[in-house]
């Protein structure tokens, strides 16, 4: 922290996407529970920008370590016990959407960040896919 800000080590600020404080919210005023992946090599500064951000109260599971998407969802999978088919993935990178897709995953690939718009119709989408598979009900 310097002031205000979140700077990295060269004392360049660090933003996130001016929606997420609010998608997050919004997925959890739903009951959502929700996880995060990431391959970074860089696990202490992620989990600290989770911690400087204040998002940590968001995420009921995480997978912060280098490696393949493919490895971070089955262990959300073992842990949570729920489906492949049951969960939903929002990522910037091809290749990610590509793999997870594959195993069933609802992916949505997020080019410009998350925003509330993106984030209401995937999950609009998500829900008419699989709400007979899930047992959710039309509204």
């Amino acid at each position: 922290m310097k002031g205000s800000k979140i700077v990295d080590s060269r004392g360049k600020s660090i933003k996130y996407y001016p929606e997420v404080p609010e998608a997050l919210e919004y997925i959890q005023s739903l009951g959502i529970p929700m996880a995060i992946a990431s391959r970074t090599g860089e696990i202490d500064g992620a989990n600290q920008l989770l911690q400087l951000f204040k998002w940590n109260k968001y995420f009921q599971y995480k997978e912060i370590y280098p490696g393949c998407k493919i490895t971070h969802f089955s262990r959300f999978q073992k842990a949570t016990g729920l489906p492949y088919s049951s969960m939903m993935f929002f990522d910037d990178e091809e290749r990610n959407i590509r793999d997870l897709s594959k195993e069933g995953v609802h992916c949505v690939f997020v080019r410009k960040g998350v925003t509330m718009k993106l984030l209401k119709d995937a999950l609009q989408e998500f829900k008419n896919k699989s709400k007979s598979e899930l047992g959710w009900q039309k509204d």
